[in-house]
């Protein structure tokens, strides 16, 4: 059975990590993926170290399975060329500040008079619309601005970035969803549509539980560390040798927990609901790890997890790679080089579908304007 998305060319103008992102899960999913970069330096990802043989780590991890072609678009030959790709393309993907590829002649109003079947899809740091739409941005700006470094951290502490660049990737994420519903819905009309995704307003969107407290109560939760705000007992307890998550989530699984730690707290009124023990969620948090605290994380994740209680270690980034779950997921494949070996590792599709191959590997991440022969042949088809 072939990909959902065989058949599908998406010309990726974009650079950095939402866009380039967004192009590469929609590559998993069996898209053709043509990079447009600028004649000489490329995409600026390419530059980001760690580097294997002179090539970025991180560039290869969201643009393999793509290629390349290097196009000056002031120029009247590539621009030429550029628009024959567009004559036979599907989707524009790009993240420039808004007006920049309007004044190039290839904004939206523009290529949809041209190509009315092309869905263009734009990813920026604040959108096409209001007072700072022309603003630069970076991951870093939006989490700040989005509310999530305030809620991110411990308290007192100073304003903590999460790990991972979670406003480029939650902008990329919806790009992606924005982009397969305007494919199905020009299956109905004939007509492309235009995605206008903002880092800020997708930061904003995960933000579910903070926005609801906030609209209720009229005070912006606090940094909790690794406590959920509304549910206890959801957090790291420590143990004889570190620290450990459980998550009890429920009534049920709180009687399932007190059992387990032989904790007389089910029917304490303190602890009977999960509103009280939110309440006591400090109290609660002394109690449990006064057991906790004589074994170890292997012990209490072993003999919870017998019991039905959602429980798990803290790992590091190589220790999460080589979990035997996330193994057993072709989470972790090999990006090849050019010649067939693996050179980097990259994380896996999280989309699984029935019928659907579920690849180990990856193919390379393109050489800049290493593509351009065979894009043109292919144009002349």
């Amino acid at each position: 059975m072939a990909h959902p998305l065989k058949g599908i060319t998406i010309l990726e103008m974009s650079q950095g990590l939402a866009g380039p992102f967004s192009a590469m899960t929609l590559a998993d999913l069996g898209a053709r993926v043509i990079k447009i970069e600028r004649p000489g330096t490329g995409d600026e990802s390419r530059s980001v170290p760690p580097f294997k043989a002179g090539k970025s780590a991180c560039f290869a991890a969201v643009n393999h399975s793509k290629t390349s072609i290097a196009l000056d678009l002031k120029s009247e030959p590539d621009r030429a060329v550029f628009e024959r790709l567009l004559a036979r393309a599907d989707v524009l993907i790009e993240s420039s500040r808004p007006g920049a590829v309007e004044r190039l002649g290839y904004g939206w109003t523009d290529l949809h008079a041209r190509f009315p079947r092309l869905i263009y899809g734009a990813v920026s740091g604040f959108g096409h619309t209001g007072p700072d739409a022309k603003r630069p941005s970076y991951d870093l700006v939006t989490q700040a601005r989005g509310g999530l470094m305030s809620i991110t951290g411990h308290v007192g502490g100073a304003p903590v970035r999460t790990g991972a660049s979670v406003g480029d990737l939650a902008a990329a994420l919806y790009l992606s969803q924005g982009i397969l519903a305007a494919l199905l819905d020009r299956h109905h009309t004939g007509k492309g549509r235009k995605i206008d995704i903002s880092m800020l307003d997708a930061q904003l969107a995960l933000l579910e539980t903070a926005i609801a407290i906030t609209s209720v109560t009229g005070t912006p939760p606090a940094p909790g560390g690794t406590r959920h705000p509304t549910i206890a007992p959801f957090e790291a307890f420590q143990a004889a040798d570190g620290r450990f998550v459980i998550a009890a989530g429920n009534d049920v699984l709180f009687e399932k927990l007190c059992v387990a730690l032989n904790l007389p707290l089910a029917d304490d009124p303190r602890f009977a609901t999960n509103p009280a023990r939110v309440d006591n969620v400090r109290l609660l948090k002394r109690l449990i790890e006064a057991v906790t605290i004589d074994n170890t994380c292997a012990y209490w994740i072993a003999k919870l997890g017998a019991a039905g209680l959602p429980s798990g270690p803290i790992q590091n980034v190589d220790q999460a790679m080589r979990d035997p779950q996330i193994l057993a997921r072709n989470m972790v494949v090999d990006v090849l080089d050019r010649n067939g070996r693996a050179a980097f590792k990259a994380a896996g599709n999280p989309i699984k579908m029935s019928g659907i191959p579920d690849a180990t590997t990856r193919r390379a991440a393109p050489d800049l304007d290493g593509n351009r022969g065979e894009i043109l042949r292919w144009l002349e088809e």
